[in-house]
């Protein structure tokens, strides 16, 4: 893996966790916003590490625990992770034995694939995200919503590192068709797993309650995979600096929030 910070390290950190196709430094643009009062930790996943290979699930989490170590991070303010990120996010916090305040899913990535799927994903997977770089970013309209031109560098670098060996072992131990890994019933409470109600992956929100019961879990109306944060990084950051200090969102003109009821309410 390799690491990205911003920001002073006493403050109260902030680890990030990525989508699939792109580096920890798609994280950036949020995190500028959160830097003057927090320790941002932007991990890159060793699949998109040129020289690296991917090992395993357990291994990024290892490399993970291992840096927090060496950087003296006895706490975490919050956990934010975004699209695959959940995947990895939610076995770490299954796992660490850091406190951790707050989580945080932006469009998380909760498919529970078996794992002949898994395999047979991989070499179409692997050709989407090579094509990024061999097109310098034209191609990501065709796999996602928007083609901005504020994340294809993201895109290219990963697809300029990646790996096919690293990516067909990623994709073995991740999305197991198994149970989501166990949270405890207070990091729940402390927890947001957002979706878009445009989202392709806002099909996983159902099981994703059922899992996390305690949890929180608001819609951004009419909103696309992780557009908030695309399109309004500044506005994005806010929201998580309101999580972390209040423990709440903010007001948004698009939010509807889960009640005690299970109906969606406006925020």
């Amino acid at each position: 893996m390799r690491f990205e910070t911003m920001g002073n390290e006493q403050n109260p950190a902030v680890l990030f966790f990525h989508a699939m196709g792109v580096t920890g430094a798609s994280s950036e643009p949020v995190a500028r916003f959160l830097q003057a009062n927090y320790f941002c930790i932007l991990p890159t996943s060793t699949v998109y590490c040129a020289g690296q290979r991917y090992q395993s699930r357990a291994d990024e989490i290892r490399q993970i625990e291992l840096f927090l170590r060496e950087r003296r991070i006895s706490r975490l303010a919050m956990v934010v992770a975004s699209s695959i990120g959940a995947d990895l996010a939610a076995a770490f916090l299954a796992q660490t034995k850091l406190p951790v305040e707050h989580a945080f899913f932006d469009g998380g990535q909760f498919a529970q694939i078996p794992k002949n799927t898994r395999r047979l994903m991989t070499p179409f997977l692997y050709l989407a995200i090579k094509s990024l770089a061999w097109s310098n970013g034209k191609t990501l309209k065709k796999i996602l919503w928007c083609g901005d031109e504020s994340i294809k560098p993201y895109f290219i670098a990963a697809g300029r590192a990646l790996d096919y060996r690293s990516l067909s072992r990623q994709m073995m131990d991740s999305l197991l068709d198994a149970p989501f890994p166990a949270l405890p019933e207070a990091l729940q409470k402390n927890s947001f797993w957002e979706f878009g109600s445009a989202e392709e992956h806002f099909k996983y929100r159902d099981a994703v309650m059922r899992a996390y019961p305690h949890g929180s879990f608001p819609v951004f109306e009419g909103h696309n995979h992780m557009q908030y944060q695309i399109r309004d990084p500044e506005g994005f950051a806010h929201m998580l600096r309101s999580i972390v200090e209040r423990g709440t969102l903010p007001e948004l003109p698009f939010l509807q929030t889960e009640t005690q009821h299970g109906k969606d309410t406006n925020g």
